[in-house]
């Protein structure tokens, strides 16, 4: 996933060399972020939910993910966009891994969702298959995409973090309309997306904070094309647009970009020296530096890692509770992708429970 270095200008490289981590990102941050002592949880979230039903979770979940991140960091940034894009839509909620039909488009098949990756879908549920083989059928797939989002973060280099967790999965999924309605577009402007979570109960630190999660991962040149054709963007730096037209020479391009020139697999505050520089790659990303609402905060993450991986955890913990599933609501199911009413596999083994019992009477 490393940034193609022949598509690099030598003032751009000149740029990232002459970058001293004494003017930006020179504070190093501290191993873990405790979390359970100042969040507020909503009823029915806990930070030992699982302490009983399945005390290895954490570290099973853990254990994998570093056997798939030393094959392909690139799947950090994967899981972690999956996590996202559940709680912006309907909730924490698994509703994003499900699978639709003919007749019925699920949220992976909004224009937003595309690009997910299905790597990741994999990943999340090849988690639950090893969760459920140690504990049984426990732990819901939202509470993984919940924990693996957050070791996506850890493993790459960021904080270290508590994750509360309850979470049950939806027996629905969003619609198109709904799906698009609660992704912000990386061509939306600054004012648009925090118009767009305001509503979600976010403040501009918390949306300039989890737009870090861009300091990892790569886009296809389609998200921002329009800021180098037909005309180049302003607000873009010039030897940036030159390197990326190289990397896109054509609108329409299928080739990918990272989102963070800097360090494109480490988790860290580097996303904000690029927009410091004008070197963001959407306008969602770079307007968060121009927009005078969200300047300020963009410049002290830039200059505080700590400072930024603070307000990431607190948001992310803010995030991770959108309109969650608990108590008796939802399931918890035996198939990342299917309702357990549609898991055929499920069915039959009820089936064959059934039909012990009554063999028993």
């Amino acid at each position: 996933m490393a940034f193609n270095l022949s598509a690099v200008s030598l003032t751009t490289l000149l740029l990232l060399a002459s970058c001293s981590p004494f003017v930006f990102g020179g504070s190093e941050a501290s191993s873990s972020y405790s979390s359970s002592s100042h969040h507020h949880l909503v009823k029915g979230l806990s930070w030992s939910f699982y302490e009983y039903e399945c005390p290895k979770l954490e570290s099973i979940v853990r254990k994998h993910l570093k056997k798939v991140f030393k094959e392909d960091i690139g799947q950090a940034a994967g899981l972690l966009r999956v996590h996202f894009h559940d709680c912006f839509v309907q909730g924490c909620d698994g509703s994003v891994l499900l699978e639709g039909s003919a007749t019925r488009p699920s949220e992976q098949e909004a224009p937003p969702n595309l690009s997910l990756r299905a790597t990741a879908f994999e990943i999340i549920n090849d988690l639950r298959a090893l969760v459920h083989k140690e504990c049984g059928r426990v732990v819901s797939c939202a509470d993984i995409t919940a924990l693996a989002a957050r070791d996506s973060v850890y493993l790459s280099g960021g904080p270290e973090y508590d994750v509360p967790l309850g979470r049950r999965d939806s027996l629905t999924f969003a619609t198109t309309n709904v799906t698009l309605d609660n992704l912000p577009a990386p061509t939306n402007n600054a004012s648009v997306i925090l118009t767009s979570l305001a509503r979600k109960k976010f403040d501009a630190t918390d949306v300039v904070a989890l737009s870090g999660g861009h300091t990892i991962g790569r886009s296809h040149c389609t998200s921002f094309e329009k800021r180098l054709y037909p005309t180049q963007d302003p607000t873009m730096d010039t030897d940036f647009a030159s390197d990326l037209k190289v990397i896109c020479p054509t609108t329409n391009s299928t080739n990918t970009a990272v989102l963070d020139i800097r360090t494109p697999n480490k988790f860290d505050n580097k996303y904000y020296v690029d927009l410091v520089h004008r070197q963001g790659l959407f306008t969602s990303d770079q307007d968060l530096y121009t927009d005078e609402r969200t300047r300020d905060i963009v410049e002290s993450f830039a200059h505080d890692q700590n400072l930024f991986f603070e307000k990431f955890v607190s948001a992310m913990i803010k995030m991770g509770q959108l309109s969650v599933l608990t108590g008796g609501k939802g399931e918890i199911r035996a198939n990342c992708s299917v309702r357990n009413s549609d898991n055929l596999d499920l069915a039959s083994v009820v089936e064959e429970d059934l039909e012990t019992a009554a063999e028993l009477r």
